[in-house]
């Protein structure tokens, strides 16, 4: 890095942070340390306020799946097997998804009982999660595959709009207390009006799953655009995004003249930890006030002049609209209610 230059990539941040202490550099446990202290400043910087930066802003569009009923089946009771007639699902549908998969769901029968579908073992055979509880077999029934849950993008971290899912088709987010409480049966289908998120662990990853899941479940193929906070806040030389700083030609994704902030933020860190108190504090104000003209920066056209006219005379006669003879019509004689 040049002595003239803003810090850029990832080596030109933590060794800057080590000159700023005045330790020595190229040791490896303190370069470690420097680094760690780095990373944490850059998700410190988007903590609570990604919302706000735009280079943290997605977009993406997810893609329904349409309902499937083609065919028959045969299910007994008591069972977690579905034996097909005729049904194809492992055939792929115009947009290359097969016609029924593991992501879906089974109504069957005219049943009102949604059936979670673990494994689609062929053109017709399909294995549920529960055994079918019904008063009789099924028997050359007809059924409808759904699916009501679809995955997000890969860096999803948060929406951008916290109560709504999808701005183009109006369909608003609620929490999935009170989407169970509200919709507890997955069983009607229609246009997607209403959506909560979904943390659905880890499935034998270290990567967490998120999904979103509609109501109603969709009766056709739609396509539902979204804005979300990535939870990439790193690029590498090539191009690649990850959620962290990794190699020394890394980049955040901070636009360059905002990038020595990191440093400010992790220097609070390094004294802090030092018990340098006053050091600490000093390096936490300068991080701070840069936060601040940063977010003044970056928010353009949120501060805006309003007229807002006289409504005292407004608001004293919406108090009392029905006078009569002097009194209100909220008087304590019901000289109102008598039509006086």
């Amino acid at each position: 890095m040049s002595t003239t230059s803003q810090v850029t990539d990832f080596s030109d941040l933590f060794t800057d942070l080590q000159n700023r202490v005045r330790v020595t550099t190229a040791i490896s446990a303190t370069e470690t340390q420097a680094k760690r202290y780095i990373n944490t400043a850059l998700q410190d910087m988007h903590l609570g306020t990604d919302y706000k930066l735009p280079w943290a802003e997605r977009r993406a569009v997810l893609r329904t799946h349409d309902d499937y009923t083609t065919g028959t089946i045969d299910v007994s009771i008591g069972s977690t097997t579905v034996t097909g007639t005729s049904t194809l699902w492992t055939t792929a549908n115009s947009y290359g998804e097969n016609n029924a998969r593991t992501t879906g769901k089974m109504l069957i029968g005219g049943g009102s009982d949604p059936y979670r579908i673990t494994t689609v073992g062929s053109a017709t055979s399909i294995t549920l999660t529960d055994r079918y509880v019904a008063t009789a077999t099924a028997d050359d029934a007809t059924y409808i595959y759904f699916e009501d849950e679809y995955a997000l993008a890969s860096d999803f971290l948060r929406p951008i709009d916290m109560q709504s899912f999808s701005d183009d088709l109006d369909i608003p987010l609620i929490d999935r207390k009170e989407f169970r409480r509200r919709y507890p049966r997955p069983n009607v289908s229609g246009r997607p009006r209403v959506a909560c998120l979904l943390d659905l662990g880890f499935s034998g990853s270290s990567t967490p799953v998120r999904r979103v899941q509609f109501w109603p479940y969709p009766d056709s193929t739609y396509l539902i655009p979204y804005t979300y906070v990535t939870a990439n806040l790193a690029v590498s030389s090539a191009g690649v995004e990850a959620t962290a700083l990794s190699a020394n030609t890394d980049e955040p994704i901070v636009p360059l003249r905002y990038r020595h902030l990191l440093v400010m933020r992790a220097l609070a860190d390094w004294y802090r930890d030092k018990k340098d108190d006053s050091r600490a504090n000093d390096a936490l104000g300068a991080y701070t006030d840069g936060m601040l003209r940063l977010l003044g920066d970056v928010e353009t056209g949120t501060n805006r002049s309003w007229l807002r006219p006289r409504i005292g005379s407004y608001w004293s006669a919406a108090k009392a609209p029905y006078r009569r003879g002097g009194t209100s019509r909220y008087d304590i004689n019901d000289r109102f209610d008598r039509m006086e």
